[in-house]
């Protein structure tokens, strides 16, 4: 990892830079594809699944029959993992429900408002060399709870052309409707316009790596909304001499071993903690299974010093991090400071992974910086809030006089008369 001691502020922006690649790198790709699904539909979904996947498939959806075969592969003990998760999430999520507002602004003018759920939500799932069912609990969970009516999923299907057993599993469990074999750009296209098979949606949500982000932020330019720009996951940990150095590293690695281009970076006061940290960083990177990719995430991260826990805040909103966790004897400091962050964990006891998985917090997240403009997924999120209002005889007549007034001044006559033949 690169040691950077005391930057000054001029180059904290090239420190805060993600291991990604540009939006260009990638973008003649994305918009290849796209045209030709939406001219070809399926027929292009077959052509990049065996391309990408290296699988020729004569049927994407997935089968009742596969859902209950993937049923009885997953063991007990990770069923009722994953039962446990899905509780917690609905118990945290279910409490950000809002009631109507009603607001007579004036007499005889009633103003409300109400949400409803969006109809129709596509959902992606990596999948890959780390199938993430836990992704399947933090956006069908809130999807089903919103009242969406459709909830599609797609993930990519392995060499023999299923899709992991714990997400058809989770997905099942949690009421999606449609499950499809389809990962990758072509996936978030086929959610886009619709094929033959896959049906349009209205939002798309889930992480995925830069190319599933650039697909997200095309489709936004062809009418689905979409969640948020999330892409290679990264965690930011700032850490005093109250730190425990072995937990700081399991932490780093945690979100190190997600994806090469991920980012994990320590931000502390304390040179001993940042020394200690590092040596235990290396010497748990050699007992993982992904030590291979682990590696080359920790080789793009940074342990940072600086003086003063100011700067320390300072630094760590400039980044705005996808993850944060503080582990400082002044926590309070930070909880009430941090501006920029998608989830925040607090002390020793508290490590990202229990957001990744079951506290009950969803972990689809802002990455990249964006936690500075956007909020991670929540309930709201398969919500629309919609307005509605109701003017009596008296109500037009209290503030008819101002809207003629404000009309002509903007020179629309039609909206003046709209009103007075209403006071006449």
């Amino acid at each position: 990892m690169k040691k950077i001691y005391n930057p000054q502020p001029e180059s904290w922006s090239e420190i805060c830079k993600r291991p990604t690649q540009t939006f260009s790198d990638v973008e003649e790709t994305v918009k290849q594809i796209f045209k030709e699904v939406q001219q070809k539909g399926d027929k292009v979904i077959a052509k990049y699944a065996s391309f990408f996947d290296g699988v020729t498939l004569e049927n994407i959806q997935v089968t009742q029959e596969e859902i209950e075969i993937a049923k009885n592969e997953v063991s007990t003990e990770l069923k009722e993992a994953i039962q446990l998760a899905k509780s917690n999430i609905e118990q945290f999520h279910a409490a950000q429900k809002t009631d109507k507002i009603v607001v007579e602004t004036t007499i005889g003018v009633i103003c409300w408002q109400e949400k409803r759920p969006i109809q129709k939500v596509g959902l992606y799932i990596p999948g890959g060399t780390a199938p993430l069912f836990s992704t399947v609990l933090m956006l069908a969970v809130p999807a089903k709870l919103a009242g969406c009516q459709e909830i599609v999923l797609c993930s990519p299907p392995d060499k023999n052309g299923k899709i992991n057993a714990a997400i058809l599993y989770a997905a099942d469990l949690c009421g999606v409707t449609k499950i499809y074999k389809v990962g990758g750009i072509q996936a978030i296209a086929g959610m886009t316009f619709g094929t033959e098979t896959i049906p349009q949606v209205y939002k798309i949500f889930g992480p995925g790596n830069q190319f599933v982000t650039i697909a997200k932020q095309f489709a936004s330019q062809n009418g689905v909304a979409i969640d948020m720009p999330a892409g290679p996951s990264e965690l930011l940990v700032y850490a005093d001499e109250t730190a425990i150095p072995s937990f700081v590293a399991s932490d780093l690695l945690s979100q190190a071993e997600h994806g090469k281009d991920s980012q994990v970076i320590l931000v502390t006061t304390n040179k001993n903690i940042l020394n200690d940290v590092e040596e235990e960083i290396y010497k748990q990177l050699k007992d993982l299974p992904r030590q291979e990719i682990a590696q080359v995430a920790i080789n793009n991260s940074k342990l940072i010093f600086v003086e003063t826990e100011k700067t320390a805040l300072s630094l760590i909103n400039e980044y705005g991090p996808e993850h944060f966790i503080v582990c400082s004897k002044n926590e309070d400091y930070f909880v009430d400071g941090i501006q920029n962050a998608g989830s925040i964990f607090i002390g020793n006891y508290t490590p990202e992974s229990a957001g990744d998985y079951a506290s009950g917090t969803n972990h689809t997240l802002p990455t990249n910086g964006y936690s500075k403009s956007y909020s991670g997924v929540n309930l709201d999120s398969f919500l629309k809030a919609m307005t509605f209002q109701k003017i009596s005889n008296e109500g037009i007549q209290n503030i008819g006089k101002a809207i003629e007034t404000m009309a002509e001044a903007e020179g629309l006559q039609a909206h003046k008369n709209a009103v007075t033949l209403r006071l006449k």
